[in-house]
Parts: structure tokens; sequence; C-alpha cells
């Protein structure tokens, strides 16, 4: 009996140590990652919170009107980004009405010019001189400045002399002028904090900014200035830096 067990037993166990080899995991090479779990989408579209509608190359007397009117009637206030040149020879009254009905005023430059690699003198007769027009003609001052095409570099921030604001959702309403589609690309994407970029220039513009009011409303969103924005996230908004969005 003892001479059958030394037999088997050494058999028994090269037969585990086999059957363990067999079945044991692939070595994975130590610069390959391990397999990550991919984290599912959302269930459903984010409700909820604030968002700051933007707007950029008006006024023109007929859209930005349209607009005025729309966003009245829906008690929502909003963020111009003006050219100084059309406020200057031909809307003047639309830029009071934008500040008396609690909108906010920002500097889109004179003549819609980058700002990127102007001179100070340049940069001065672009941006100062707006704010200097705005202040006339509404007596303060506090104007935000957003760049042409949201072209910015060291020399612009170092100018600017107000904070810059860019955006986090651009359906670049001007390409296609496409209501369906930009209303679509913007109420999809729409999350608290999100800073939309539009043009009140345009009316298709028109009708999908309304549409999107309507539509973000229905799903609890409040529409705030961007000063607003930020400061219901308790940030100070500091002249020469640049800011995107105001995610919670």
């Amino acid at each position: 009996m003892r001479r059958w067990l030394l037999f088997v037993l050494p058999v028994l166990a090269w037969s585990l140590c086999a059957a363990a080899l067999l079945t044991a995991p692939s070595a994975v090479p130590a610069d390959v990652p391990l397999p990550v779990e991919e984290t599912p989408a959302p269930s459903s579209t984010p409700s909820g919170g604030l968002i700051a509608l933007t707007f950029d190359d008006g006024p023109r007397r007929s859209t930005t009107t349209a607009l005025l009117d729309g966003l009245a009637a829906r008690g929502v206030q909003a963020t111009f980004f003006l050219i100084g040149k059309q406020v200057a020879e031909y809307n003047q009254d639309l830029l009071q009405r934008m500040d008396a009905e609690g909108h906010q005023i920002g500097i889109h430059t004179y003549d819609h010019v980058m700002l990127s690699g102007l001179n100070a003198a340049d940069f001065s007769a672009q941006v100062d001189k707006t704010r200097s027009l705005f202040q006339s003609i509404l007596g303060h001052n506090g104007f935000l400045l957003r760049p042409p095409y949201g072209s910015t570099d060291p020399a612009v921030r170092s100018m600017a002399g107000c904070p810059i604001i860019l955006w986090s959702i651009d359906p670049e309403d001007w390409d296609d002028q496409n209501a369906d589609r930009v209303v679509e690309h913007v109420v999809s994407r729409a999350k608290d904090g999100d800073i939309i970029l539009l043009h009140d220039i345009f009316p298709t513009s028109v009708e999908a900014a309304l549409r999107i009011v309507d539509q973000l409303h229905a799903r609890g969103f409040y529409f705030v200035t961007v000063e607003e924005l930020f400061a219901a996230r308790h940030i100070t908004l500091e002249p020469g830096k640049v800011y995107r969005c105001a995610y919670p």
C-alpha cells in the first residue's frame, strides 16, 4: 500500500500543476494598459441648471429687435457682444433697450477685427473706442470682451482691461443657417454652466434661440447673463482672464 501511494502522489501533484498552468490567464505585457470598462452614456439628457445665452455680431435692426421681443416675452436675459460701428451708426436705441431690459452688454470690437497680433494703438481703436462709445450711451462701464473668432494671445489678455468670455457650445449657426440643426445641436449638449454662442444677425438664429429657450425651460434650465452665471458659482471674473464655462 505504501509503495502504491509513493507512486500515485507525485503523479497526482504533477497533474494538478499542469491543469493550473493550462487554465491560468495569459500574461499582459507591462506596457499595455489593462482593459477598462467603458462608462455607459447617460440614460437621459441632463436637466436643470443655469445657462448663459450669448449673441455676437449685432445689433441688426430687424433680427435683434425680434430677438429682444421674444426674450422679453419669455422673461429671459442674455448677453450681447456688440460691434461698436453698428451701434454708433444705426442702433444706439437698441443698445439702450438691451441695457434697460436687463441684458448684459459686451464688446466685440468696433469693426469685427481679429485682435491677435494688433499693436497697442490698433487694439485701442477696436476695444477702448467701443468701450467709450457704450459708456457714453449707457452711462456706465463694466463691459466684457469677446474677441472675434475667439482669438486671443498674451497681448490681447494684457490689454483687454476686462474679463474675456468665450463659449462652451458653438452650433456654428452662421454656416448653413439651419434652425432645426442648430436647435438639435444645442439642446442635445446643454448642461449646467454652459455658455452658448449664437448670432443675432440671422433670422434662423433668432428662431433657433427662442426654440432653444422654450425646450430648455421645459427641462428645468434657467437662463442668466454671463455675469450672473459666474456670480452663482462664486467665481470672480478677472480682467485679462479667459472664461469658457462655469460648470459646477
